[in-house]
């Protein structure tokens, strides 16, 4: 593979600490890299260094001749007068990008709910973002950079871009360094990992399940002393071995050494226990909710919405935003009244609700760690262990000196966990999580979920995070136009449903940008048309996909067999050719019905 860029001896300090000691790294064609590593490492630094935005103190970076980087950043940086449709396809005629492909895609998939003459001050900060990714993956680039992405995308959003991102170049073309959270997602797209750690870059291969493997056995060769992450990402991988065993089949490395360490490493819950555990805090009711329907200043939010939530219950809770989840919540709360219906609540039920606003904490604000820990019981039950608050800081990564810190001084992913570790020793038997994985590392987030593993009640998570879904609870449900549906296949299921009733909008932000005049169709002759264009879009997308798939068979196929890889290489060719063809007709339509 060709060489893109690479660094040589990176030194870069600032005036308190090192971040970077003389590293060496290079990215090649085809490869997807995935940046890991604790908050303050140094992942978006190593970034802007790469992208040359950053002057490292030592050692130089080094790019191959005419090559094109594109890259986002987590700051944003949108001037807040421009307007959305000028900064995704700039002063190009609508006929002009609306026969580009890869700029249909992007719009489809990232602004098609966002108004296209709107400026970048009348939008939110998730809609700022969005249009900042847009603007972005409609150029022509080489190399891309993404410095956490999937901030502010939900459950749709990040499965878009993944499929985009790996469909956008041929196998062996390009390159992609991505720094994120989102464990998912790094399996999805990545080819090698990379953690930032301790001044150095050390390189993996293959996403974060592979990632996880060669750091088990990483640590059992080195002896490693630190037993507590040890063992932690020992429970880590025995999910990961369990749950999704295909995630881990296509790195080359030894892995026999990895596995035996968890041979005999039981589930992550005792499922029985813990239900057993739920019913005796709970008893036989928790919340029932019974045909309810919520409306606000006659707007239907909630359609007949009927969940008996059990003792015990592990519940993921997915929908766009806006569907309803929220609402449904509160209903749980107690926070939001039913417009009919009724709502039921057991007794003995104590219910706790971890908000993004960090509103627990404002009453410490200036207290110091050590003293707010003193205020609560000497000792609590976890997992079957007796343990402090002290020792349950630290297993949610608080180091002895942090301590000390008052709470105001902490970082944002601090914040977080104190938040998360004050409500849970509060002792609720219903726990409400709303997005509980913003500002978290990787690691954090493995401690977090081993902290809720031991949580013996009913569980309520709405997150976008794919992963801690499927990794905390034990059933999904979706809010879609008001109802509340069960997903016997969870996520997947979700997307399925959610792209079924999204294809007949897929040419929404095309007609927003077309020029206001009135079709020359009437009666059937326009239905026709209509229903032809409609049917045009989803063969686009349909024919999109096929050509995604036979990329990454191409990159999996053995590259000996000429006669296997040629057959593909037609097949490839044919669907090409046919995606051809439709968009010029799709656009032929488009202007008729414009």
């Amino acid at each position: 593979m060709a060489h893109l860029l690479g660094a040589e001896s990176l030194h870069l300090e600032y005036p308190t600490r090192v971040v970077f000691d003389s590293v060496t790294i290079g990215l090649d064609e085809g490869q997807r890299i995935g940046v890991v590593g604790r908050n303050g490492d140094g992942k978006s630094s190593l970034l802007r260094l790469l992208a040359g935005r950053l002057e490292p103190d030592g050692g130089r970076v080094t790019r191959r001749n005419g090559i094109t980087l594109g890259m986002l950043d987590q700051a944003d940086e949108l001037p807040d007068e421009s307007v959305v449709s000028h900064l995704i396809v700039g002063d190009r005629d609508d006929h002009e990008w609306a026969g580009d492909a890869r700029v249909r895609d992007v719009i489809e998939g990232l602004v098609g709910g966002i108004p296209w003459s709107a400026t970048v001050g009348e939008l939110s900060g998730g809609q700022r973002r969005r249009v900042a990714l847009a603007a972005l993956l409609v150029g022509d680039w080489d190399i891309i950079f993404l410095d956490e992405p999937t901030n502010h995308l939900d459950v749709e959003g990040i499965a878009w871009l993944a499929q985009h991102l790996k469909r956008r170049w041929s196998t062996n073309a390009g390159g992609l360094i991505v720094v994120t959270h989102d464990r998912w997602f790094l399996d999805e797209i990545c080819t090698d990992t990379w953690e930032v750690h301790d001044r150095i870059i050390e390189p993996f291969e293959g996403g974060y399940a592979a990632y996880i493997l060669q750091r088990v056995e990483r640590d059992r060769m080195a002896a490693a002393s630190e037993s507590k992450r040890q063992n932690l990402m020992r429970k880590e991988l025995a999910w990961l071995r369990r749950g999704a065993p295909a995630r881990t089949t296509k790195p080359k490395f030894r892995m026999d050494a990895a596995y035996e360490l968890i041979e005999n490493e039981p589930p992550p819950r005792d499922t029985v226990s813990l239900a057993s555990m739920a019913m005796q805090r709970l008893g036989k009711d928790v919340v029932d909710i019974v045909d309810v329907t919520v409306t606000f200043d006659d707007k239907l939010v909630l359609d007949n919405v009927t969940w008996l939530i059990a003792p015990g219950e592990r519940t993921g809770i997915l929908g766009v935003n806006g569907a309803g989840k929220s609402t449904l919540l509160g209903l749980v709360s107690g926070e939001v009244h039913p417009t009919s219906g009724k709502v039921k609540r057991g007794k003995t039920i104590k219910i706790a609700f971890l908000t993004q606003q960090l509103a627990e904490l404002e009453d410490i604000w200036d207290d110091r760690v050590s003293d707010v820990l003193k205020r609560q019981k000497s000792t609590y039950v976890s997992g079957g262990k007796e343990m402090t608050p002290t020792q349950l800081l630290e297993r949610v990564g608080f180091s002895s000196a942090q301590m000390s810190t008052r709470v105001r001084e902490l970082s944002g992913g601090q914040k977080r966990r104190l938040q998360l570790l004050l409500i849970i020793l509060d002792e609720p038997n219903v726990l409400i999580l709303d997005e509980p994985t913003n500002d978290l590392d990787t690691d954090m987030l493995a401690a977090i979920e081993d902290l809720l593993d031991s949580f013996a009640g009913t569980l309520l998570v709405v997150s976008h995070d794919r992963y801690l879904i499927e990794r905390v609870t034990d059933q999904q449900y979706a809010v879609l136009d008001g109802h509340f549906r069960h997903l016997p296949r969870g996520v997947e299921q979700y997307l399925e449903l959610r792209s079924m009733s999204l294809a007949a909008e897929l040419s929404q932000p095309l007609k927003q940008a077309a020029p206001a005049h009135t079709s020359s169709l009437k009666g059937a002759e326009l239905r026709n048309a209509e229903k032809e264009f409609a049917a045009a879009g989803r063969k686009i997308e349909k024919l999109q996909g096929q050509i995604g798939d036979i990329h990454l068979k191409l990159a999996e196929h053995d590259q000996s067999d000429y006669a296997g890889l040629g057959t593909m290489s037609t097949e490839l060719g044919g669907l090409q050719s046919q995606l051809s063809d439709v968009e010029s007709r799709w656009l032929e339509l488009s202007e008729l019905l414009a």
